[in-house]
């Protein structure tokens, strides 16, 4: 019996968010997307988004649908674990979003919290 383990990503992405970020991809030379949360904002913590390098000894690379790739440094793992990040276009603009159930507060835009 051939037994197959998939391994857990720390987050979950959204179709509309892995679509983006495959999309986004294409303009970045073997750059990887990150996610990461710094100190800051009006609620303590900030969520943040960009492409940057995978740093070996700081870095995990998680795989996602149509061969996104994600990298997370191991500091941020833990206040961003078992959130959904999604991305949305609506008449206010468009941004990711993350709906993080480790939050126990938010600012009103949604981009940083308190845990």
């Amino acid at each position: 019996m051939d037994i197959q383990i998939k391994k857990a990503a720390p987050f979950e992405l959204s179709e509309s968010a892995i679509k983006k970020i495959s999309s986004m991809e294409a303009l970045e030379n073997n750059k990887f997307f990150r996610v990461y949360v710094t100190g800051g904002g009006c609620s303590g913590f900030q969520y943040g988004f960009k492409f940057d390098e995978f740093d070996h000894d700081e870095d995990a690379k998680l795989d996602f649908d149509n061969g996104v790739q994600v990298v997370l440094d191991h500091l941020s793992y833990p206040y961003i674990f078992g959130s959904k990040i999604d991305y949305v276009e609506n008449l206010m603009g468009s941004k990711f979003t993350v709906e993080n159930p480790n939050a126990s507060s938010t600012c009103g835009c949604g981009a940083s919290f308190s845990i």
